[in-house]
């Protein structure tokens, strides 16, 4: 018999009744309030991408007033967050340019939306692509595929979004949203905690209101951990859906960028926008048959089957307790769960998959760094050389130790060691998974996404708790995080991990699990209402 503590227990039962709201059998509902124009405006933290856009095509809003919205909550309230790194310049030019197109009947999907992009990701030649160092301070490549599929759509690019230096592929010992090149990203919910992940600014922006969506990137948990953290929701497509030209690589293996949003809807939208083939990243050849529509109609929860994972069970109580009530609040309105699921492979697959990453960050990494219109470094050896001579600006709190482990490979990608390492990394993950989905007869895998946010600690780094993102970042899978619970006023996500190619039904899901626990709530940072015309 499980015994568990009677604080637990008391958590357990809170955390159940704020997500049923004192009734289990309550229907199904939208997280989303409906955008009721308030006092003199739209409210920013409930109005979707569909409000926005609908406003716009009445005259009661423009994207020029939409976007130098954006930039006053960027000017106001981002100072005690510093999720932006840089307000690209143009942004009016753009925003104005937007109004003209809509009025010449010309209005892309994501026509007047301001979003920002992770800073590894290039805006083109108006900002600098700096990965979150010095040694990139002044490189302005060409813009990035995915942000020129954004422009096409009618998105209005606001700026870059900081993030956690390299993505943390430095050092070990790092603490999430700390760069040399901006301060340490706070949450919104408490700026003195973590916002999770290399793409906190991004989370951290979306969650402020600073933007509507953003784009982060993952290699492993850097999209799904800031959006649980935050309070929003991150999808890490499958490899291969989403191209990577143009974005500072950890490693190509398991590299994607992918959206954050207030919703899953629109979530799903930027994903349509940003997916497909590009010739100049092999990876995406077969996204042109797996498209992910523009328009996620949630799924019913009756009959839906989910496979439950423990691997993180006791790492946090408060996280326990509220994944208990928000399953049993599923399994309340007709979920079936399949309790538990195993991974049995997880170690060997973490074990394999790092060996292999310290050669694709050597060889990926160069690559990058000699690509067109990169400047700073040429080479990992010179990066390295860099931090060596910048230690006191670069490294005042952590080293370089995962960039000289990867020196030492010289990135060589022919090696049978390395082909190997990567070879039985991919196949135990996806081995551990496709059994789990397909033996459960599952729609999706469900887990907590992280525990609530720690204070940032920059002398010892993070204090990860829970941290599922693995598998499916090493597998190449699609996963998403959606937000399940408050715990001490503290976001809490729950994670879903699907099959190959299966965006589309995991964020049908998703967005069913999104309504039925309708557990986002906004965090205590400045009204965020942009005014209307009439």
């Amino acid at each position: 018999m499980t015994i568990i503590s009677r604080r637990a227990l008391l958590a357990v039962l809170a955390v159940l009744v704020t997500l049923s709201g004192g009734c289990a059998d309550r229907p199904m509902e939208d997280p989303r309030p409906p955008a009721a124009p308030t006092p003199g405006g739209i409210d920013l933290q409930t109005a979707d991408l569909a409000t926005l856009q609908a406003a716009m095509a009445q005259g009661r809003l423009s994207a020029a007033s939409l976007t130098a919205s954006s930039l006053e909550r960027i000017r106001t309230v981002d100072p005690s967050l510093h999720a932006v790194l840089a307000v690209d310049p143009t942004a009016p030019e753009q925003a104005a340019a937007s109004d003209r197109r809509r009025a010449a009947g010309r209005a892309g999907p994501l026509e007047g939306v301001p979003i920002m992009v992770k800073a590894n990701t290039s805006v083109g030649p108006t900002l600098p692509t700096t990965a979150g160092s010095l040694a990139l301070a002044g490189s302005r490549p060409p813009q990035a595929e995915v942000v020129r599929r954004l422009r096409d759509a009618g998105a209005v690019i606001v700026g870059t979004t900081t993030m956690t230096a390299w993505a943390g592929a430095r050092s070990e010992q790092s603490a999430s949203g700390w760069s040399a090149v901006a301060p340490t990203t706070g949450n919104p919910y408490d700026p003195a905690r973590t916002a999770c992940g290399s793409s906190s600014g991004s989370a951290a922006a979306v969650a402020a209101a600073l933007v509507p969506v953003a784009l982060g990137t993952e290699t492993s948990g850097s999209i799904v951990c800031p959006s649980g953290t935050n309070g929003v929701v991150g999808v890490k497509p499958g490899l291969g859906l989403v191209s990577r030209t143009g974005v500072v690589p950890y490693s190509l293996a398991q590299d994607t960028p992918g959206p954050i949003a207030r919703s899953v809807r629109d979530a799903a939208l930027v994903l349509s926008v940003i997916q497909g083939g590009d010739p100049r990243d092999p990876a995406t050849a077969e996204a042109h048959a797996h498209r992910v529509a523009p328009v996620v109609a949630p799924r019913p929860l009756s009959g839906v089957r989910l496979g439950v994972l423990r691997e993180d069970q006791g790492s946090s109580e408060e996280t326990d307790a509220a994944y208990a009530a928000a399953l049993e609040r599923l399994r309340g309105l007709g979920a079936e769960l399949v309790d538990p699921v195993g991974l049995p492979n997880t170690a060997r697959a973490k074990t394999a998959s790092n060996a292999a990453l310290s050669v694709e960050v050597a060889h990926d990494l160069t690559a990058y760094l000699r690509s067109p219109g990169v400047s700073g470094p040429r080479s990992l050896d010179e990066l390295v050389a860099f931090g060596r001579e910048h230690a006191a600006q670069e490294m005042p709190f952590f080293g370089q130790e995962l960039f000289e482990k990867a020196l030492a490979t010289r990135g060589d990608v022919a090696d049978p060691r390395y082909r190997a390492a990567r070879r039985d990394a991919v196949a135990l993950s996806r081995a551990d998974l496709d059994a789990a989905l397909a033996g459960g007869r599952v729609d999706a895998l469900v887990s907590p996404t992280n525990a609530p946010a720690w204070p940032t600690d920059l002398v010892n780094g993070d204090h990860f708790s829970v941290s599922p993102a693995g598998p499916a970042a090493v597998a190449g899978y699609p996963s998403t995080s959606v937000p399940m619970a408050m715990s001490h006023g503290l976001p809490i996500g729950l994670s879903l991990i699907g099959g190959p190619w299966s965006e589309g039904r995991l964020l049908e899901v998703a967005a069913g699990i999104e309504g039925a626990l309708a557990a986002r709530v906004p965090p205590p940072v400045a009204p965020a209402v942009v005014p209307t015309t009439r």
